[in-house]
């Protein structure tokens, strides 16, 4: 008896399981099948938590300030920043969904990458929703793959774009007269001054990841051969002289390469005080708006190399058990709006580069973009846009982060 009252229970468990998802699928299709005005009725006066990366103090300050107090004018939305990296938020929602969890405590994320394709692959996002935005039909533009693939992995619609991103070096001009422009060049300008450069741990930090693809860019030669790599014993193979090389690199590092910065924030800090003669960023406006904080050197200016800087589109996504899905539309509309987008722009703002389409904009808002002062360290467009390369497919950066641990630093 006892065994059968066990069964019972199972089966009558997942019977309730299965009637929530269905209520839930309901409850989503519903949302999406209404017009925009009542999506922005049923987002008024609540509240919105948006779990972003917490490692800049002025993109903080621009969604804690600027997006959190215009939510509240126009919507009476309270938007809550909360710092999370996505290997937490990933590991929480993957949690929840394993235990049926419905509800979270989640409305809206800041996601890419990897991080994005282990999300879809996992069924933890709510979509597709971005079609819906009437400023991602206004501005974006629908058909270009730096909105419709995120790292070669298609959104289809379970992402809004709200910014892009270009890896830039800085330098000081007033240490280096001139900065390097060929790879050989970077490499000379490194052991002619041992110490005093290095970039942050792959394996923590974003950006040292993107330097490193970099370097596996340059090494291997170019960025093709890794478009369509299935296997994982071939990608080793074919990273592996890259790898080889930043070992060789390591006794031209700061402290001999023993040891990394964990995060690009102490990195800047280190370049700020004299101690490096580089920092890295992925970003192209970054330094002017260092500059304008007084955080770097009024002499501080950015480059690229000859062969070409990764660039790509950051996004916002909804989990699957948000519980506030309309606002998390409506804040996600919000993000990719005109106003939202020429203020983050500006670098003593943010720097963030701009993610709509030119060619959508009225005059009068070109002449806007056109006006914003995007400080005297910042390359120009046109530069950036000759130099522009691809970034990897998401499911190889993690093995490189990896292979970098276990070949460079063991």
């Amino acid at each position: 008896m006892k065994r059968k009252g066990l069964i019972l229970v199972i089966v009558l468990l997942a019977f309730l399981t299965l009637i929530a998802c269905s209520a839930e699928e309901e409850v989503t299709e519903e949302l999406l099948e209404e017009d925009w005005a009542r999506i922005e009725e049923l987002a008024q006066g609540s509240e919105v938590n948006f779990y972003m990366w917490g490692g800049d103090q002025r993109i903080n300050q621009w969604v804690d300030d600027y997006a959190a107090s215009r939510l509240e004018e126009e919507y009476g939305i309270e938007l809550n920043r909360v710092p999370m990296g996505p290997d937490d938020y990933l590991s929480q929602l993957l949690s929840e969904k394993e235990v049926g969890r419905q509800q979270g405590s989640i409305d809206l994320v800041w996601i890419n990458g990897e991080n994005f394709k282990e999300a879809q692959e996992n069924d933890l996002l709510f979509g597709p929703f971005a079609e819906k935005l009437p400023n991602y039909q206004q501005y974006m533009d629908t058909e270009s793959p730096e909105i419709t693939t995120d790292f070669g992995y298609p959104t289809e619609g379970y992402e809004s774009p709200w910014g892009q991103a270009q890896f830039t070096f800085t330098y000081d001009q007033a240490r280096s007269e001139e900065a390097p422009y060929t790879f050989a060049e970077f490499v000379d300008w490194i052991k002619e001054n041992p110490g005093q450069f290095t970039y942050p741990d792959p394996s923590a930090d974003f950006v040292g990841s993107v330097f490193v693809r970099h370097i596996i860019y340059e090494v291997t030669g170019g960025y093709e051969q890794y478009q369509q790599i299935e296997d994982e014993e071939e990608l080793k193979e074919k990273i592996r002289p890259a790898l080889e090389f930043l070992k060789e690199l390591k006794p031209y590092l700061w402290r001999e390469g023993e040891t990394y910065p964990a995060t690009v924030a102490q990195l800047n800090n280190m370049f700020a005080d004299g101690e490096l003669m580089a920092t890295m960023a992925y970003s192209s406006i970054l330094t002017s708006g260092e500059i304008a904080a007084g955080n770097f050197p009024d002499t501080a200016r950015t480059f690229v190399l000859e062969n070409g800087t990764i660039a790509n589109t950051h996004f916002v996504a909804i989990p699957f058990n948000a519980p506030n899905k309309a606002g998390a539309m409506v804040t996600a509309n919000f993000l990719a709006s005109f106003e939202a987008q020429l203020t983050k722009y500006d670098p003593e703002r943010w720097g963030d580069l701009l993610v709509f389409s030119y060619d959508k904009l009225s005059s009068a808002e070109q002449e806007k973009v056109d006006s914003i002062d995007v400080g005297e360290a910042t390359l120009s467009q046109e530069v950036l846009d000759e130099h522009r390369l691809p970034e990897m497919p998401a499911e190889l950066i993690p093995v490189i982060e990896r292979e970098w641990e276990r070949v460079v630093n063991r």
